[in-house]
């Protein structure tokens, strides 16, 4: 595993790093079939992230968040990206009934908020994202890698 923690500063920095891993994974869209957990308080900025990482693979239109439909699919030429949200999860038996088993079984990019309300139900991600408000708009960033991809991809892209 591959641990780097670094500091964004304001939004912009948030978005600068979204566009340039959205970069990447467009120019090698075999690296974008990625599991990424992201992790944070309400605010931290996850779906912000999220947001400006689907802008940056192409995604046209409104980008909602799936707070209350779990999950939201898109697909971009080379790419299919699932961006679930489990905060409102609270019952396993929701995993056998949605096809959630079957979609993390799937190939694609799966950015994954809230991913501990899913219990043991997911897959080892390939990376844990944690975002920590350190003032309003300034967040620590720690990225775990934990797959081979995972960790090729983090030493790839330029982190702050």
């Amino acid at each position: 595993m591959i641990v780097e923690t670094f500091i964004w500063e304001d939004e912009a920095a948030t978005q600068a790093f979204a566009e340039r891993l959205a970069h990447h994974w467009r120019v090698q869209p075999e690296d974008a079939g990625m599991l990424v957990f992201l992790h944070g308080n309400l605010g931290a900025g996850k779906t912000t992230l999220v947001r400006y990482l689907l802008r940056g693979l192409g995604v046209q239109g409104r980008i909602k968040s799936p707070t209350f439909a779990v999950v939201e699919p898109y697909t971009v030429p080379g790419i299919a990206i699932w961006h679930c949200d489990f905060y409102r999860f609270d019952d396993p038996r929701e995993w056998e009934d949605s096809g959630l088993r079957e979609l993390f079984a799937s190939p694609g990019l799966k950015l994954v908020e809230w991913p501990e309300n899913a219990g043991g139900l997911l897959p080892q991600p390939d990376w844990d994202l944690h975002l920590e408000p350190l003032g309003e708009d300034t967040r620590r960033v720690r990225i775990e890698a934990h797959s081979a991809r995972g960790q090729h991809v983090l030493q790839i892209v330029e982190l702050a």
